[in-house]
């Protein structure tokens, strides 16, 4: 993986997934190239700076881009939102969970992504998925054409990504170009789910699936045979337990394997393994809603896909990187090994020779990223 921030994985990680999300190498250095020395002093310290230096090239995109606007240059304004908005998830990201502004910096990320649809991308839309009392934010990517209905991906992000890093991805633009819908939602826990709206996550995974299904069955543009299911890094354990539980789903894929989180949470705690993102375990109570570091453990020892892959009865892909830092490859080849009741089971290791060996294939998003939509698309076809 590229290492622009020698020995700190966690920095390195969102300059590797911004690069790797439509970021532009001269845009990214003038972000870095200031905090290099904060970089070397380990992965909490210095968030803040890294936050003010990324920050600075996301106001002067957003400055021209808006002379772009005024000139008439709708295209060229809006990508410059979208690498803006690229820079500011990344960067948001990485703060702690209790750092001043935060939300208001976040509300910034909701206008830079809604400037970019209107500009280059109206076939998405900001939407609303009913869920209990309230709602879950998501975007909506309409791949249906000439009033016919299109099969539908559902995309559930992981323990700190929001649906503004799953849209900048590109994942929804290549589904689109096979003809599928895309809806990417914050789950609770993430995103603006859990900043604006205090939705913190859960292990029955099933309960927002089943409010995913609700919204797109109600879609006219939406097949409602043919919806799936994709959820990457937290969202391997995610994705598989509700397609285990919510037989309505047509498919599932679980973008990295993470088939025993509440492991993981041990191991982490004997520092064996590398972190996501700084700041870690004030990170991981505030995505559970939990006030101790005991109770949060207590909790997800539960996250685990022990006696519930086995009930999954649709096509399941498991994708998985050899060098992947956070998550042990052996947790790829235990979720394979129990879904014994999926009719078409897929499992891809991605090598260090040929990319996107890293977690969920950060070091070659595109590789895995292609792969995976191309294994959603053969297998929608095959349903048919």
């Amino acid at each position: 993986m590229f290492e622009y921030f020698p020995g700190n994985y966690v920095w390195n990680l969102s300059v590797v997934a911004a690069l790797n999300s439509g970021g532009l190498i001269d845009e990214v250095d003038r972000a870095c190239r200031p905090i290099r020395e904060a970089g070397a002093q380990g992965s909490d310290v210095g968030t803040g700076e890294l936050l003010k230096s990324w920050t600075a090239v996301v106001d002067d995109l957003v400055e021209q881009a808006e002379h772009d606007r005024a000139a008439g240059h709708a295209r060229t304004a809006g990508r410059k939102f979208h690498r803006a908005t690229n820079y500011l998830v990344h960067a948001e990201r990485m703060q702690s969970a209790d750092a001043p502004d935060r939300n208001r910096i976040y509300q910034r990320c909701l206008t830079l992504m809604g400037n970019t649809f209107k500009l280059i991308d109206p076939a998405t839309t900001r939407v609303e998925v009913p869920y209990r009392d309230t709602s879950l934010p998501a975007y909506f990517t309409d791949a249906s054409a000439g009033g016919d209905p299109a099969p539908c991906v559902i995309m559930w992000n992981g323990l700190d990504s929001t649906k503004e890093h799953m849209y900048v991805s590109g994942f929804g633009r290549e589904l689109a170009a096979r003809g599928i819908s895309t809806l990417m939602v914050d789950c609770p826990g993430s995103g603006e789910a859990l900043r604006m709206r205090g939705l913190t996550a859960r292990v029955d995974t099933e309960v927002w699936a089943e409010a995913c299904v609700d919204y797109l069955e109600a879609r006219p543009e939406v097949i409602a045979e043919r919806i799936g299911l994709v959820g990457w890094s937290l969202g391997g354990y995610f994705a598989p337990r509700a397609a285990a539980f919510e037989k309505r789903l047509a498919l599932c894929v679980a973008w990295g394997a993470n088939h025993d989180w509440g492991a993981v949470q041990k191991r982490r705690l004997e520092r064996e393994g590398e972190n996501p993102v700084p700041h870690y375990w004030n990170h991981v109570q505030w995505v559970w809603g939990q006030q101790d570091l005991d109770a949060f453990i207590d909790e997800v020892e539960a996250v685990c896909l022990d006696g519930v892959v086995e009930k999954i009865t649709v096509p399941f892909l498991i994708t998985h990187g050899e060098k992947d830092r956070q998550i042990p490859l052996r947790y790829a080849h235990r979720s394979y090994e129990q879904a014994v009741h999926s009719p078409k089971r897929d499992l891809r290791i991605f090598t260090e020779a040929e990319g996107g060996a890293e977690h969920i294939g950060l070091d070659h998003f595109d590789h895995v990223l292609t792969f995976t939509a191309d294994w959603i698309r053969d297998t929608f076809e095959e349903l048919s």
